[in-house]
């Protein structure tokens, strides 16, 4: 079997940052996934309470955004919890979303009131949230979009051990 890319990356090197992460085309249309890199994979992990409110706090979000509910197909947690991913209809860089991503996550931090979706009727684990940690969490990412630096917004290259 092939390797699938994301196991391609190098996570030994891999920065908090905002990465493309592929781009497919399907027939005539575009979909490009980013990498939400919240975490330092193999240091730091994410829990599920907070990326849980994350996702329903951002999602939202980034479906009512003026310039790009229209091109979002997915927001949601990375399986290793180090991040999130967004695929967007069409074909964007990671430069191109920044300023999305710093409204939704300045959005999340300061968010006050009930979280959207969590009843036993919207959601499957309505009880799985902190909304005072996501908002932490939120903080921490808002500070690395707001700091970014050109080797935070592109793969670094693999590099073979001997």
């Amino acid at each position: 079997m092939n390797k699938i890319k994301s196991f391609t990356v190098d996570h030994i090197r891999l920065k908090k940052g905002v990465y493309v992460s592929r781009v497919d085309y399907l027939g005539n249309e575009v979909v490009t996934t980013f990498d939400l890199r919240m975490k330092l994979p193999n240091k730091e992990t994410l829990e599920n309470e907070p990326i849980h409110t994350l996702e329903h706090l951002i999602a939202t979000f980034v479906r009512n955004d003026v310039e790009f509910a229209d091109k979002v197909v997915y927001f949601g947690p990375m399986g290793c919890l180090t991040g999130m991913y967004l695929i967007l209809h069409g074909e964007y860089t990671s430069e191109a979303v920044l300023p999305l991503l710093k409204r939704a996550f300045d959005f999340a931090a300061q968010y006050e009131g009930d979280i959207p979706g969590v009843s036993e009727i919207e959601c499957g684990t309505y009880k799985l949230h902190s909304l005072t940690k996501a908002k932490v969490e939120a903080s921490d990412y808002l500070e690395v979009l707001n700091q970014i630096q050109p080797d935070q917004l592109v793969y670094p290259e693999k590099k073979t051990r001997s």
